[in-house]
């Protein structure tokens, strides 16, 4: 290859093309690691991570962390003979749920990617016209993709079933939260809640029930630190853009339990006395050894581990960790009830205990080949039975009740989550969701090193949120007491 005038990497890229198209990689698709391919063609690393590069941006494969390259099933011709359905999902248990619920006679050709790559995924296959048929996508980006006109409405496959079973069955805030225009476009999955783990024999020793205020809880931090109670730190949370979502995910929740929002309907309203009180709490927290500055550089799943191993007593996280939890500790998910505890966010001075209510979405891409067999896919998916035993097996709540009803006998965990989620609120929805989630952790972020005052760091978000959704800022005078 080398004695060809064309670059290396293309020519490398060029062979691999050839190679896929003729299905030398079997039936999971998985090509060579790049020291294979640098070993096999003779050639430095450089050329062959850019011929891999671009084979992932043109969609041709699919990059996995820590596990490999693979052939993107999508991007290849599909083959005569029965109808396919082609899913996107995350990494988790979907390819096993969907392959379970979707019925023998349907072909189902998946494509798993990395959470955090998902969103880029599914954005790349629209605009390449080469859209899935079933999508599982974050809840947060149905404002985004139904603004630009990706998703199709739903009443427009099923209405009976929309009416019957969705409206009537599934909770609040999950019936009205997908409506855009005159239909719903997207489904709830699963559910999760953000809220205040906490190691349950800690707490017994000493002789107090978890916090259910600020106040309360900054008190049990330094007495747990001062009594030595645990091995590290008494709070851990996702503190930073390394833990990108969960950062926001738990910070709205905080937020939300002193009575401060981010956006509403007429502007940004995150410049409040609320919230400025609300990073003042967090970097109290700091300032008392309760919460080390580190978790600044928290990875998203850091804080629940450092419970799980006997270094934090507390962790602000969301309630699908259990099974990080289970894992982590070495026990089984059943057991995690009796080990931890898991509570809402505790009240600030000027609100109420609070949890925040997230998830998974099924949609419908306006692009789908067969719209109305990922219609019955989405419909067998979140059957009551098959939305149990899914949520049984990962600790996440069903988001309908008949489905709760199924689990709550069986669960006690399961039971009380479900409970929680009258008091729940959702994280902000606007098109522009990414770009408002990256300012509210680079807002924590200043506030925990001690780069910007808690003041100043929230108006600065609150000025880029504007100007990133185009809404006025909406600034509330702040009184003595709080400011």
């Amino acid at each position: 290859m080398a004695d060809q005038p064309i670059p290396l990497y293309y020519q490398l890229k060029r062979r691999l093309l050839e190679q896929i198209l003729e299905g030398r990689y079997g039936a999971d698709g998985r090509l060579p690691t790049e020291h294979e391919l640098c070993e096999q063609y003779g050639l430095s690393r450089t050329p062959v991570t850019r011929a891999l590069s671009e084979l992932a941006e043109e969609g041709a494969v699919l990059r996995h962390r820590r596990r490999g390259t693979f052939v993107n099933p999508h991007w290849l011709r599909r083959q005569p003979g029965a109808p396919e359905v082609r899913v996107l999902v995350p990494d988790g248990p979907w390819v096993e749920h969907l392959g379970r619920t979707a019925g023998g006679d349907l072909r189902l050709s998946f494509v798993t990617v990395d959470l955090t790559e998902l969103h880029s995924v599914f954005m790349h296959a629209v605009a390449e016209g080469r859209g899935p048929d079933l999508a599982v996508l974050d809840s947060v980006w149905v404002p985004e993709f139904a603004a630009d006109g990706f998703l199709t409405t739903l009443e427009e496959l099923d209405d009976g079933w929309i009416t019957k079973e969705h409206d009537s069955d599934f909770l609040p805030p999950f019936v009205d939260a997908y409506r855009y225009g005159n239909g719903t476009v997207a489904v709830q999955a699963e559910t999760d809640l953000a809220g205040l783990w906490y190691r349950r024999d800690v707490l017994a020793r000493a002789g107090v029930e978890p916090p259910t205020t600020w106040k309360e809880l900054r008190a049990l931090g330094r007495r747990l630190m001062a009594e030595h109670a645990t091995r590290g730190h008494a709070v851990a949370l996702p503190g930073g853009s390394r833990a990108a979502e969960t950062t926001t995910y738990c910070l709205v929740t905080l937020l939300a339990s002193n009575g401060a929002t981010v956006l509403s309907a007429d502007g940004v309203t995150l410049d409040s006395p609320a919230t400025v009180e609300a990073m003042r709490f967090l970097r109290g927290l700091v300032d008392d050894g309760t919460l080390p500055v580190d978790a600044v550089g928290y990875q998203s799943d850091r804080p629940i581990k450092l419970l799980a191993h006997g270094q934090a007593a507390m962790c602000f996280a969301g309630s699908y960790e259990a099974h990080v939890l289970a894992r982590t500790a070495g026990i089984s998910l059943d057991e995690v009830p009796r080990e931890f505890g898991f509570a809402p966010m505790p009240a600030g001075p000027h609100g109420r205990a609070a949890v925040l209510a997230g998830g998974m979405v099924y949609c419908i891409p306006r692009q789908a080949h067969h719209p109305a067999l990922a219609m019955r896919v989405l419909r067998g998916a979140v059957a009551p039975d098959a939305l149990a035993r899914l949520c049984l097996g990962t600790g996440q709540i069903p988001p309908r009740r008949t489905a709760v009803d199924i689990v709550a006998p069986d669960s006690a965990f399961h039971a009380h989550t479900a409970a929680l989620l009258h008091q729940a609120v959702v994280r902000p929805a606007t098109p522009s969701y990414a770009l408002v989630s990256a300012q509210l952790q680079a807002m924590l972020e200043a506030v925990l090193t001690r780069q910007r005052s808690p003041a100043a760091a929230v108006a600065r978000a609150a000025d880029m949120i504007g100007a990133i959704t185009g809404l006025p800022v909406l600034r509330r005078a702040r009184t003595a007491g709080i400011a």
